[in-house]
Formats: C-alpha cells, sequence, structure tokens
C-alpha cells in the first residue's frame, strides 16, 4: 500500500555582515523536486531586503532560484516555505534483473549517464579508498543491489558521526583518514565506490524527517545544511544508484537504510558542489556569519494533530 505524507517546509538562512554589503547575486537550490514519487503544491521564497528573484532549471533538472539585490545591507535572510506530498517506495528487495553487472558494465561507453559515472572533485577514488575496500570486503560481487546495500551499512558501522568535523571542501580522504564526518562525508564515500563499480550514483540533498530519534544522524554541513544530532528535522543528503530493474535507488549511509517517504528530495547532482542550497558572489561585506534554520512539519489528517521539529544549524 502506497502511503503519502505531506510535508511543510521553513527553511530560513540569514546572512550577518561586519561591513556594509553593496550587492549580491546569489543562486540558490532551495525548491523540492518534483516527479511521480514527490509533488509539490506550495512554493516561494522571500528576502529581507527583498531582491529580484528569478527561477530557471540547471543541467540536471533542478529548479534554482537566482537572487540580485543591489542595494547596501548589513544582513540578508532567505526564507524558502514549502509545501510537498512524498508518497513511499517499498524497499527493493528483490535484487536487480538477471545479468545485471553486463548491463552496467555496458554503460561504461554510454554518454547518456556520463554526470554521474565520471569520478567528481569531492566523491575521488584514491589509495585511502581503496585500502578501506580491502579491509571492509566490500566488493562488486552478487546482486547489484545487495553489494550496494553492504556499502551503506558498512559506512554506517565504520564511521562516527561527529558535527563540525568536515568542511563543505573536504575531499573523502579526511572522513577515510580519521573515521569522522557528517552525512554529506557518508555520501561521497558511498559515490566513490559506485562509480569506482561502473555504477553511476548522484548525491542528493534535502530533508530527513524523524520524529524519534534514529541510530545515525541526519545534518548535512555545510551552508544551508545542518550539524544536528540523529531524529528532529534536518538538512540532510544521501546517494542514489541506478540499477537495472529497480532504477534510480536511494541508500541513506548515514542510517543504514533506504531513502523512503521521510525523505524529501531537493536537488540532485555529481556531489555536494553541484547541489549548495546557497552560493554567489558579495562586494563588501567583511567577515561573514551564517545561522540556518529548518522548521519541517508533517501534516497529518487532521491538522490539530500536528507537530514540527526545530533544528539551527549553529553559526560558522
Amino acid at each position: 500500500m502506497v502511503k503519502t505524507v505531506r510535508y511543510r517546509i521553513e527553511h530560513v538562512t540569514k546572512y550577518r555582515y561586519g561591513l556594509n554589503a553593496r550587492n549580491c547575486a546569489m543562486s540558490l537550490a532551495l525548491k523540492p523536486l518534483e516527479d511521480r514519487r514527490q509533488r509539490v503544491s506550495a512554493f516561494r521564497i522571500e528576502t529581507e531586503p527583498e531582491g529580484s528573484v528569478f527561477s530557471v532549471t540547471d543541467a540536471f533538472g533542478n529548479t534554482r532560484h537566482q537572487l540580485h539585490l543591489n542595494r547596501d545591507h548589513q544582513s540578508l535572510t532567505i526564507t524558502a516555505h514549502s509545501t510537498v506530498d512524498v508518497s513511499s517506495r517499498s524497499a527493493p528487495s528483490e535484487g536487480c534483473e538477471e545479468s545485471a553487472w553486463e548491463a552496467i558494465r555496458g554503460w561504461r561507453d554510454s554518454f547518456h549517464h556520463r554526470d554521474f559515472l565520471d569520478h567528481s572533485g569531492l566523491a575521488l577514488p584514491s589509495p585511502a579508498l581503496e585500502r578501506f575496500v580491502q579491509r571492509s570486503g566490500i566488493a562488486p560481487e552478487g546482486d547489484p543491489l545487495a553489494a550496494l546495500k553492504r556499502v551503506s551499512e558498512t559506512l554506517f558501522e565504520r564511521f562516527e558521526y561527529v558535527p563540525g568535523s568536515t568542511t563543505i571542501s573536504s575531499t573523502i580522504e579526511h572522513i577515510l583518514d580519521t573515521g569522522r564526518g557528517v552525512c554529506q562525508d557518508y555520501a561521497h564515500v558511498m559515490i566513490a565506490v559506485a562509480r569506482t563499480w561502473g555504477i553511476p550514483a548522484r548525491y542528493v540533498s534535502g530533508y530527513l524527517h524523524e520524529e524519534t530519534a534514529a541510530d545515525g544522524p541526519g545534518g548535512a554541513s555545510g551552508p544551508g545544511g545542518a550539524d544536528g544530532p540523529g531524529g528532529g528535522t534536518t538538512s540532510h543528503a544521501w546517494v542514489e544508484c541506478l540499477l537495472p530493474g529497480p532504477g534510480w535507488t536511494g541508500f541513506d549511509p548515514t542510517n543504514a537504510i533506504f531513502a523512503d517517504e521521510r525523505h524529501v528530495r531537493v536537488a540532485v547532482g555529481r556531489d555536494y558542489q553541484d547541489v549548495s542550497p546557497t552560493r554567489g558572489v558579495l562586494f563588501g561585506g567583511g567577515d561573514i556569519e551564517l545561522e540556518v534554520n529548518v522548521r519541517m512539519e508533517a501534516i497529518p489528517e487532521n491538522p490539530a494533530d500536528s507537530s514540527c521539529s526545530m533544528h539551527e544549524e549553529p553559526q560558522r
């Protein structure tokens, strides 16, 4: 039976500047994706001070909003309001079609999946990754779905979730060497492994809704992300891999689960750099402080029963 959950999400990004900023131009990846399992019924962006905002579609099919603000200001608040319905998907337990690895090998010569087969800056193979894979005993053997599930579970078991242990520009060497990171790092390692095996893999940014604490945290490090403990509402990152039969399948290695109706997808790309919630250029401003708050409410059939949780990202 398909389960559909409606979420109301408020994502607030606040910048405070040490000096007056004269102009800024920013690209915002804050609108949830729309596909057969996810429908956006309402979305709007508000800024203070008010700026010019228009939408575009990027190379990966994400909706981005371009913000231009041409006035002096010492702070900027960007608030994105979303209402989105997410339908459940049964965990893919049957595995891939026969001769799946043969089909996957055939994709190496295809331009259709090239963006998610080629290695990217934050998810590069390395001697450290090879050593980790060998020590962990994970290999492209048996059913590809089962093999990737083992990768997800291994990362969950071997790594420790430590907020602030990495930055938005950290490569996978840091978490491989220290064993510490956040969901962004878990995702980058799994992407690098999958692509090394010839499996197209993409980075997914979004939100994870949990009303009770989970074994694994769900915060993403970086602007527009969240460094928070498991449970509650946080910005999050996970992985989608393309498999013969199941198609694009979501793996959440931070929590060792498949992506389900608790996961709200916002943007996909090769790695974090393609999907950062906010990025741009600023003239003036001096030192910058950043604060990100995410409020996410699962709306029940009876609105009187609704509850919401708040996560606040520490200033950076």
